[in-house]
């Protein structure tokens, strides 16, 4: 399995060339953050799912978002499901 950073990193450089740090808080710092109403595919969506845990997936269409579970592993969400949109912190386009 891969946790959610290992896939964005993984999914960015293999299929866009583009290298990503590793973990989610490095790369909540890259590209540019941008308001949840402009997101636009491939635009990365992060979340804080506790305390001390941060969460990234890869922005689709139409509020939903690709991402490495650890119970369902790659899988597509809804942001507008009740738990991601209070879970919801920033986005950012690379």
């Amino acid at each position: 399995g891969v946790d959610c950073s290992g896939f964005v990193h993984i999914t960015f450089r293999d299929r866009f060339g583009i290298t990503l740090p590793r973990s989610t808080s490095q790369m909540s710092k890259e590209g540019i953050q941008i308001m949840q109403r402009d997101l636009i595919a491939g635009d990365l969506v992060f979340f804080k799912t506790g305390t001390f845990t941060q969460h990234v997936g890869i922005y689709l269409e139409k509020g939903k978002f690709l991402h490495a579970s650890t119970k369902k592993g790659v899988t597509i969400s809804s942001l507008g499901s009740t738990y991601w949109q209070r879970c919801y912190w920033q986005a950012r386009r690379i």
